[in-house]
């Protein structure tokens, strides 16, 4: 009997089982690479025994042989990170992460620079590893140049560059101060902009370009970072909207920091730099400067010999540009660009100001994944054949041609390809098998299982397999007829009769799309076998559904979102297997602040709702996700009054949960003290749980599975929660 065959008894889910390890979506490695020889992937692996530590694991590409290349628990010292690097990590969605998360391979692909725990080591393919720093102030943002000279990384503040062949280290720049810093990318372009370095090396090693962030206009925001053993106040420069960003200049200077020349980034200060990126002959530097209220991006022809620049192209918007990661820069001179000008997201080639349209139609480019200059081919990630997937394609890039779908059908797919795009790497999943990756050809053809994490006997999930809910997808329409996804799990045996219904909802645009074919999590399937209907609908406003449905929410937060949601909820009510009088709507960040307007505009239409780390007050939230939507507070007929959560607070008469994380450095405490002031002056009742020490994505099994259980509780409290009334 194989271990396909020997299925293990089935178990009900539990919290407590959801949040410990090993996880049980299996496998999930991160930060997977191709060798720059092609011989080995890399990856991050995180351990059976404790799904939040990671260490590096090398597979061979030919015989599949898998070895840890380095132990994190062997090599970590266990230092508590300093702060830049716990907010860094913030940033990124991996707080709480341990071990090793990040790496980076050096040019001879015999040599990977790996940070752990604030300081750096130079790993080897034969298990050997050299510390390169012992300092107490932490490494950050640290990177090998592209022809494996020099490593670079930040310290207090400023840049620092180690020869590699002989370890000597300089300091490149040595004024950084509390306000002043230098080589990393400051709060907004890592929360917001996607843009987490400060620092980029010229492809042949002899320059390098490095951001000064001038934070002294900044406001200050004290964030209490209040624990289980005391309390720390940080003083934390947060830019408000309305209020000063910091100032970013840009240097580009020789490895030992000499020769240095200012980039004209034009004569108005008060933008922000938003990409970043070298000529691959390295006589160009290439920079995307954003304006203040996000309706016009210049990209910027630099000198790095002398920092003159000149505008190459200017994309300008009505509302606003959302940013990509996908220029590429061409050997004679021209460009890939990513552009909504059409509607929707698509690739271009721009030679001597001449577009060539790469892609189109109804689908949006998500990311580019590979060039190859030398085959004319360029690989990228789009749902063109699928609204709720994403697949990898490839097409050509100096004329349109219908681009060739290389991942099957049925799936979310990501991917990322070695420098020379000879090898894809594929990430998959969908809603009833959590995620794979494999090896592939330019074609798409699966040369190698990297991690098949085949739902078998062996799998963490396998016990609970057996009780797993489909998930259903379909559509409804809005108010204004534009078609909205759904996705939707019911306990077995649902037919005919009566369930709660548990809601889930983010609802804002950028990021947070509930609406995927993707694995998604025991949490819901938790729910369902408690008895809840799990739901969620994708309103406009959302992302990857065009520029028009993505713009329908500006300076209009607080109302299309609305109306889809209770469009959703009124589809519910209709359906045999739905109770309408229990109902519960769910959401965090943005989500917590659209549960408020929900539960403000639809008093009654809910038998409940929790709101988690909500904004509350949108002048209290960063600049640069604010401005775009809403525009300047200050200005004349401001949209910030009628988007706020507070004005309206009298209207909410339906039970109420709010949970904010007391360190969230994000969406910070102030926006629910100030939500829990205007209910209780209004003599609104409402519960409250807060989390010492927790910050915006909370870490911790007893510290979820406490969150859930007070959800749980909460909703059992208000009559809502599954019980003998369901069929009724």
């Amino acid at each position: 009997m194989n271990a396909k065959d020997a299925m293990p008894a089935p178990r009900p889910l539990t919290l407590e089982r959801i949040f410990a390890s090993p996880d049980l979506a299996g496998a999930q490695p991160r930060g997977v690479k191709l060798s720059p020889d092609g011989t080995l992937v890399t990856l991050l692996r995180n351990r059976a025994d404790d799904r939040e530590r990671y260490d590096l694991w090398a597979i061979d590409t030919t015989t599949g042989a898998e070895r840890m290349l380095v132990d994190s628990l062997k090599l970590g010292s266990g230092a508590e990170l300093s702060e830049a690097e716990k907010m860094q990590r913030e940033r990124a969605r991996i707080g709480g992460t341990r071990g090793i998360v990040s790496y980076d391979w050096a040019a001879d692909g015999k040599h990977i620079l790996v940070p752990i725990d604030g300081d750096l080591f130079l790993a080897d393919l034969s298990g050997g590893v050299v510390r390169l720093t012992n300092s107490p102030q932490g490494a950050l943002n640290a990177t090998v140049s592209p022809k494996g000279t020099f490593l670079s990384s930040v310290r207090d503040g400023n840049v620092f560059v180690t020869r590699i062949a002989d370890r000597t280290e300089k300091q490149l720049t040595s004024d950084a101060s509390e306000t002043l810093s230098w080589g990393v990318a400051e709060f907004v372009a890592q929360e917001e902009m996607d843009r987490f370095t400060g620092h980029w090396w010229s492809p042949d090693d002899s320059r390098i370009a490095v951001a000064r962030v001038d934070e002294s206009g900044v406001g200050i925001v004290n964030r209490a970072a209040i624990g289980a053993e005391g309390t720390k106040i940080f003083a934390q420069r947060y830019p408000a909207a309305g209020t000063p960003n910091a100032v970013v200049d840009l240097y580009v200077m020789n490895p030992d920091g000499s020769g240095r020349v200012k980039v004209d980034l034009g004569p108005e200060r008060d933008i922000y730099l938003a990409r970043v990126n070298w000529a691959k002959d390295g006589r160009t530097l290439y920079v995307q400067r954003e304006s203040r209220d996000q309706k016009r991006l210049d990209l910027l022809a630099v000198d790095p010999a002398t920092g003159a620049s000149r505008i190459v192209l200017t994309e300008t918007a009505k509302t606003w540009i959302n940013l990509s990661n996908n220029f590429r820069p061409l050997n004679d001179g021209s460009f890939l660009w990513w552009s909504e000008r059409g509607g929707q997201g698509q690739l271009y080639r721009v030679k001597n100001g001449k577009w060539t349209e790469l892609t189109k139609g109804e689908g949006e480019v998500a990311d580019v994944v590979g060039l190859d200059e030398a085959r004319g081919l360029v690989y990228f990630t789009s749902n063109a054949q699928n609204p709720l997937e994403q697949q990898v394609f490839s097409a050509p890039i100096d004329r349109y041609a219908a681009p060739r779908q290389l991942t099957g059908s049925g799936y979310w797919n990501a991917a990322v390809m070695d420098g020379r795009a000879t090898r894809l790497i594929v990430s998959r999943s969908n809603s009833e098998q959590p995620m794979q990756v494999y090896l592939a050809d330019t074609e798409g053809k699966r040369l190698r299982w990297l991690s098949e994490n085949a739902l078998d006997a062996r799998h963490p999930y396998a016990p609970y397999l057996q009780a797993h809910a489909r998930t259903q997808f379909g559509t409804i329409k809005a108010v204004d007829g534009t078609p909205l996804h759904y996705k939707l799990l019911m306990p077995k045996g649902a037919a005919g009769t009566r369930h709660p219904v548990f809601m889930i909802h983010y609802g804002g645009p950028g990021a947070g799309r509930q609406v995927t074919n993707q694995w998604g999590g025991a949490i819901q399937q938790y729910l369902v076998q408690q008895g809840w209907v799990v739901f969620a609908i994708d309103n406009r406003g959302t992302p990857d559904r065009g520029k028009a449905f993505e713009d329908a929410l500006y300076r209009a937060m607080g109302t299309v979102e609305v109306e889809d949601q209770v469009a959703g909820v009124n589809w519910l009510k209709a359906q045999e297997f739905v109770d309408p009088a229990r109902i519960a709507t769910y959401g965090w960040s943005y989500g917590g602040y659209l549960t408020i307007k929900l539960l403000e505009k639809a008093p009654g239409l809910f038998a409940a709702g929790v709101s988690g780390a909500p904004v509350t007050k949108w002048e209290l939230y960063d600049t640069h996700y604010t401005e775009r939507y809403l525009g300047d507070p200050k200005a004349k007929n401001s949209a910030y009054p009628a988007a706020n959560a507070l004005a309206d607070v009298e209207k909410i008469a339906d039970p109420l949960l709010l949970i904010h994380g007391m360190a969230d450095d994000n969406v910070v405490l102030e926006h629910s003290t100030a939500f829990m002031s205007a209910m209780q002056a209004k003599a609104r009742p409402f519960e409250v749980m807060l989390y010492p020490g927790q910050t915006h994505r909370f870490a911790g099994e007893g510290t979820n599975v406490h969150s859930w259980r007070t959800i749980e509780q909460f909703l059992e409290r208000t009559g809502v929660a599954p019980g003998k009334t369901d069929g009724r």
